[in-house]
């Protein structure tokens, strides 16, 4: 499983209805294959400040499968107008992992 991370730095004044707009959002990134589950966390100390996890079965799930589809384009048009500065995506995979 590959972990997509982003750090999302909304403009201020605009968090509420990013947030709102996110969850709309949930349904085009939740339709792709390979897709397993994602969540949104706010920050506690910086005020507009997210990060994105997003869990895919492979890395070209998500670079390709998501990036390169029709609903990528209704994400994009829905969240990407909130972001400054745009994001960097980083990916990762799991080493060590120790449940509760």
């Amino acid at each position: 499983m590959i972990l997509e991370v982003a750090i999302l730095n909304v403009i201020p004044g605009q968090e509420k209805q990013f947030e709102e707009d996110f969850k709309l959002a949930g349904k085009y990134i939740s339709s792709i294959k390979g897709y397993v589950r994602h969540s949104l966390r706010k920050c506690i100390e910086q005020e507009g400040k997210y990060i994105l996890l997003v869990d895919w079965e492979t890395l070209e799930d998500h670079t390709v499968g998501f990036r390169q589809s029709p609903q990528y384009l209704e994400w994009k048009k829905l969240l990407h107008h909130y972001y400054d500065p745009f994001p960097i995506v980083e990916h990762f995979e799991t080493i060590v992992e120790r449940g509760a």
